[in-house]
């Protein structure tokens, strides 16, 4: 077997590619529209710089509220693909909800290391942390969200060593929503992303958040799409059973009657991702 019950590369393709019978170039046409739409109907600070590459970059969303709760997310696209820019139309509940939101950008495999994409994130929560003044934001209120590779950045950061690498509070996250992410990545040496990912057996051992330890004290929320195949739900699964015995708290939920893609319009008005993310924030 190549992992788990899977023994050809065709099978680990068929359980880990979401855009089969999808059409994606209309998919992302409609994601850049309502995104439009948005930064349109928003006070917003475009492209914001965290780092000093090109691609470290993110869209602040500003609330009326002052001193808002700050809320990061983290888009997908394998680590190989899309922009923040596509990702803007999720702010809408949550600025109306008064939670500030940055949509961050980052660099993409193989043009980086996967490891680069994971220090990225890193430093996008570290900048809005250390420069929360500035961004009209109350830096004891910050959560994170992201979406399939995003919600694997989301695991990685609440594995991070805070206050040993970057001297900041390891209680800097208040809670984190990951949306179909990814925690085991040995799957993919194996399939159609690793000629873009190159991913390495050390990257899959350092970089798959179901071996590592949860360092943030904080409530995660796991959440998956009941069209989706069983290996998101079985991440999902394995990720939690992993948090908990740790001692996290930690929820997990597969929402019915969505796929990879429509699970995203729960972060709409009337979505169940505002409602768990003021939660984090005790709204």
């Amino acid at each position: 077997m190549l992992y788990h019950h899977f023994a050809t590369q065709e099978e680990i393709d068929r359980a880990y590619d979401p855009m089969l019978g999808r059409d994606p170039s209309m998919l992302v046409k409609e994601w850049r529209q309502r995104s439009e739409a948005s930064r349109a109907r928003h006070r917003v600070s475009l492209d914001l710089p965290f780092g000093p590459t090109l691609a470290e970059r993110m869209d602040i969303f500003h609330a009326d509220t002052p001193n808002a709760p700050l809320h990061v997310f983290f888009h997908g696209g394998y680590w190989r693909s899309l922009s923040h820019r596509e990702f803007s139309f999720i702010v809408d509940g949550l600025v109306k909800a008064g939670i500030t939101v940055a949509v961050v950008n980052y660099a993409l495999c193989p043009q980086v290391r996967f490891s680069e994409v994971v220090r990225q994130s890193q430093a996008a929560v570290a900048y809005v942390y250390r420069h929360a003044a500035e961004l009209g934001v109350e830096p004891g209120q910050l959560s994170i969200s992201g979406h399939s590779a995003g919600g694997h950045l989301c695991a990685m950061l609440m594995s991070t060593d805070w206050e040993g690498t970057f001297g900041l509070p390891n209680q800097l996250i208040r809670g984190a929503l990951c949306i179909s992410g990814l925690y085991d990545l040995r799957p993919f040496p194996w399939s159609w992303l690793q000629p873009k990912l190159q991913l390495s057996g050390r990257d899959v051992q350092e970089f798959s958040p179901l071996w590592l330890p949860c360092l943030m004290p904080a409530p995660i929320k796991l959440v998956a799409g009941g069209l989706e195949s069983e290996e998101f739900e079985r991440q999902m699964s394995r990720y939690a059973e992993h948090l908990s015995q740790q001692g996290q708290t930690v929820t997990q939920q597969l929402l019915p009657n969505v796929d990879h893609f429509s699970i995203l319009e729960h972060y709409l008005d009337d979505g169940c991702f505002v409602e768990w993310i003021e939660a984090f924030h005790g709204l």
